[in-house]
């Protein structure tokens, strides 16, 4: 047979170029938001408008950018035992979470606002975790417990004045051993049991009284404990006198490993750069913080500050998930324009801006108002209004996340659905920040037993919404709804209750502080009832180019 003579390889012709996809959004300024610098001044942290603007081009930056892909890419992996069969129970993390968390802890994330004399040091610690939340949301959660067990610490004393100043500390100093050998400490908390849940009161784990005073030991086992590998952490459970709380060190003073079993580490939808464990103690030494009987008593501050965080981190992702959708449709075009400048596309875009500035406005008149509560230098309601006000905010703006993550990746259409976006993970994050510290119906009822239990935060709550009366009339109905409605709730009724006064206050915060093509198209569509059931149903008359001017400047023109 004679075979045809070999023919010279030729390139293969070009099927087709890459056009209209849009380049990359990183680097970016996380900061470049008006209406959370306003805020910040407005309440108080004008000062730290520096330090913010320079972590915000950092978030936005690709080291950053790439540590969040890398930190989730890489997940923790749970070591029980070394190489000679000892136990050792550690958790190995991936160095793009070191370098997250050292940042985190460095620009005062963790503990620091505590040992800050300046007033708005919490303002300014809530506006860096807003910006900082642009690069990655799991090592949030140690930072926030970090953040959250100083002021339960101080109902001990002696405990807070050993390791206070080591949880306030800008130093991320990572590892097992002493804690006062170390530069800087976390903590985390242990606190549901699986027969539970938020119904800590059931709690099984018990603390048994040794020789030495105000120490104990720990037996029992905890449900969902993040950040294992923190230096201390908060337990509650059962002493002599009921359920109390007890501070846990992973290493003792004189350097044994305190028992600290890790059973697993929780295989979560998202959040997948944290660790979460099951940990089990058997003759765990524990320092009690506190009176005994008094444990919820004793985490009640811990609670407001970890729920102003879920909070904060909602509308983080939130805000950051509206940039990349903003950028994607600058960029794209489709039927013969840029996405940005089809009508419907638009009404989304500023649909989802509405919610993104409501929810950052509330997240810092929070932060504001627990700033002037630990400084007791603000208004006598303050307190009161923090109180109901913070629960509120943590029912409704963490349930508005899943939703809005979820509009923002439909704008980027196939390519919002794949891993390389980024988007995929955000989605995952977004149902956490309802269900940590309390999922919908444990906020719903706690605001209820507020109201009818503390009669000064509805006081309080009222005269916030009253600052905004007389500027838009559907907001002065609503308010007037809203005054009959805390006497007549009932616990089926909480979260339509709930909701109400969330977007309410929300409105109120607008049309004092946001523009009027803001606050107008706010109050018409969430409280005027002139809005569909899914984001980018505006009326007609809504001024969609001040609304987009103001939350994608670079994007709306």
């Amino acid at each position: 047979m004679n075979l045809p003579d070999a023919q010279p390889l030729t390139p293969s012709p070009v099927t087709h170029e890459v056009t209209n996809q849009p380049p990359p959004l990183t680097p970016y300024d996380a900061s470049d938001d008006v209406a959370l610098l306003e805020g910040l001044r407005r309440e108080g942290a004008g000062w730290a408008e520096t330090d913010v603007r320079r972590l915000g081009l950092l978030a936005g930056g690709s080291e950053a950018q790439e540590w969040g892909d890398l930190a989730n890419r890489y997940e923790p992996v749970l070591r029980t035992h070394d190489r000679y069969g000892h136990r050792v129970d550690e958790v190995d993390f991936h160095p793009a979470w070191h370098a997250l968390m050292r940042v985190a802890v460095a620009e005062g994330l963790a503990g620091a606002p505590w040992a800050d004399d300046r007033p708005g040091a919490h303002v300014a610690r809530t506006a860096g975790g807003l910006v900082w939340g642009h690069s990655e949301a799991g090592h949030g959660c140690p930072t926030s417990m970090t953040y959250a067990a100083v002021p339960a610490l101080r109902r001990q004393p002696e405990l807070a004045k050993v390791y206070e100043p080591l949880l306030t500390s800008r130093a991320y100093d990572p590892g097992l051993r002493v804690p006062t050998e170390k530069r800087g400490l976390l903590a985390g908390m242990g606190m549901t049991e699986k027969q539970g849940g938020s119904d800590v009161r059931t709690n099984t784990t018990t603390a048994t009284p040794t020789a030495e005073p105000g120490v104990y030991t720990l037996r029992g086992h905890k449900w969902f404990t993040s950040a294992p590998m923190c230096d201390v952490f908060l337990v509650l459970a059962q002493a002599p006198d009921g359920l109390s709380c007890f501070l846990v060190p992973r290493v003792l003073p004189d350097g044994t490993r305190n028992t600290f079993r890790i059973e697993r580490l929780k295989d979560k939808l998202g959040n997948r750069s944290n660790a979460s464990s099951e940990p089990e103690f058997d003759g765990t030494v524990a320092w009690l913080v506190g009176p005994e009987g008094q444990g919820v008593k004793t985490i009640i501050e811990m609670v407001n500050c970890t729920r102003l965080d879920c909070v904060m981190m909602s509308a983080a992702l939130m805000r950051r998930t509206l940039v990349e959708a903003g950028h994607h449709a600058r960029h794209r075009g489709a039927f013969g324009a840029r996405l940005l400048d089809q009508p419907l596309m638009r009404n989304v875009l500023a649909d989802l801006a509405l919610e993104s500035e409501a929810a950052t406005t509330l997240t810092l008149r929070l932060a504001g108002a627990a700033d002037r509560t630990v400084r007791a230098d603000g208004q006598g309601d303050e307190r009161a209004f923090r109180r109901v006000a913070t629960a509120v905010g943590k029912y409704w703006v963490t349930k508005r996340g899943p939703a809005f993550t979820a509009e923002a990746l439909e704008c980027l259409g196939g390519n919002g659905y794949v891993e390389e976006s980024g988007m995929p993970r955000h989605y995952r994050e977004a149902p956490l920040l309802s269900i940590w510290e309390g999922s919908g119906n444990v906020n719903a009822l706690d605001v209820l037993r507020a109201l009818t239990r503390e009669p000064a935060t509805a006081d309080a709550f009222f005269g916030e919404l009253a600052l905004g009366q007389g500027a838009d009339a559907r907001l002065d109905a609503a308010v007037t709804r809203l005054r009959s409605a805390p006497g007549e709730a009932t616990q089926a009724g909480a979260r339509r209750l709930v909701e109400r006064m969330a977007l309410t206050l929300q409105a109120s915060l607008l049309v004092r502080y946001a523009p009027p093509a803001v606050a107008d198209a706010f109050c018409a569509t969430r409280l005027g009832g002139d809005w569909g059931h899914s984001f980018g149903t505006l009326p007609d008359g809504a001024d969609l180019d001040g609304i987009l001017g103001r939350a994608l400047p670079s994007a709306a023109a």
